[in-house]
């Protein structure tokens, strides 16, 4: 994927490289999933999580606050 700055910074990514190491953290290794749609289910629930109740220690309140 190319970077929207003309010289191609890394941090560009490293937000959307953060969720991802966290998801796969504490969602994807942690679980078992039966089927697709389960998987589906439970990654919508943890974005929500992750949006409206997660408490962001540096901030001490949710990123939705």
């Amino acid at each position: 994927m190319l970077s929207m700055s003309r010289k191609g910074n890394c941090l560009d990514n490293s937000i959307m490289e953060n969720f991802f190491g966290l998801m796969k953290s504490e969602l994807l290794y942690v679980n078992r999933f039966d089927s697709m749609d389960d998987f589906k289910r439970q990654l919508a629930d943890y974005i929500d999580y992750y949006n409206n109740k997660r408490i962001k220690l540096k901030l001490k309140m949710s990123p939705v606050q």
